[in-house]
């Protein structure tokens, strides 16, 4: 069998591995549809957001492309890293070192299979917004809709691998896991629409992945007329954070569990 079938093989692995897991499965799903009708419901009502400078929407709208950029982070970040620290540290990644596999078909497996959560996830919380909030469906940016998805999903799937470098061990996983995301999640326009930020708020957000992220997907999400639904800045940004992420991985990635 050549390498690229057993890349092939490692993302239905993978998937087998995650779907065996049904605690796991039902939270990554429910997550974000609870979050969604929590912040719909206390920002929500009859309230408007603003997304630019011409364009308001209602605030329960707003948050289907918020919390579909948090389903992407969680399945694309937050679980690779948590659930790779674990592995680590139980001496999975020890024992799959020492096989014929190759290091590149472990990671592919990892990202595809991350990436093809995110879809899913991303479908479900779409469907649910347009059934019970009205959302429409961003069908005349669909390109632009699936390129931002496909790049966020993948650089932060490189990111969460090079987290794992600052994971000492699998109990301070979640803690170091959302000690760095959650602060972004905040200032980012997911959680909580930044209307009128204070100016060093508004630049210090910019320079990380999760601000472009959540930018560029509201702006395919919300097509204006006459602009362009390709944010191409967010997405170099995003790409450049995904290949700095990769490179720190390949670098440091440990196989073993740390002392």
């Amino acid at each position: 069998m050549n390498n690229f079938k057993l890349a092939l093989k490692q993302v239905g692995y993978t998937n087998k591995a995650y779907w065996r897991n049904p605690a796991s499965v039902f939270f990554t799903f429910a997550f974000p549809l609870i979050f969604l009708v929590i912040f719909t419901l206390i920002f929500g009502g009859n309230n408007t957001t603003r997304i630019s400078a011409t364009q308001t929407v209602h605030t329960s709208t707003f948050y289907v492309p918020a919390i579909a950029v948090f389903s992407i982070i969680s399945a694309c970040f937050t679980n690779i890293a948590i659930s790779v620290a674990f592995s680590r540290d139980a001496g999975i990644l020890k024992r799959t070192r020492g096989t014929p596999l190759p290091s590149w078909a472990y990671f592919f497996g990892r990202i595809v299979h991350a990436i093809l959560i995110a879809i899913l996830l991303v479908a479900i919380v779409t469907a649910f917004g347009a059934l019970f909030y009205h959302a429409k469906l961003p069908t005349s940016s669909l390109p632009a809709f699936l390129l931002t998805l496909i790049v966020g999903a993948a650089s932060f799937c490189s990111l969460g691998l090079a987290t794992t470098v600052l994971i000492p061990n699998a109990e301070a996983a979640p803690a170091v896991v959302n000690g760095i995301i959650l602060p972004l999640l905040f200032i980012s326009n997911v959680f909580i629409p930044l209307n009128n930020p204070p100016a060093w708020l508004n630049t210090l957000s910019k320079i990380f992945p999760v601000r472009r992220f959540s930018e560029s997907m509201l702006a395919s999400f919300f097509p204006v007329a006459g602009q362009s639904t390709f944010r191409w800045t967010d997405l170099l940004v995003m790409l450049v954070w995904g290949i700095f992420g990769l490179v720190i991985a390949i670098r440091y990635f440990s196989w073993e569990p740390k002392r």
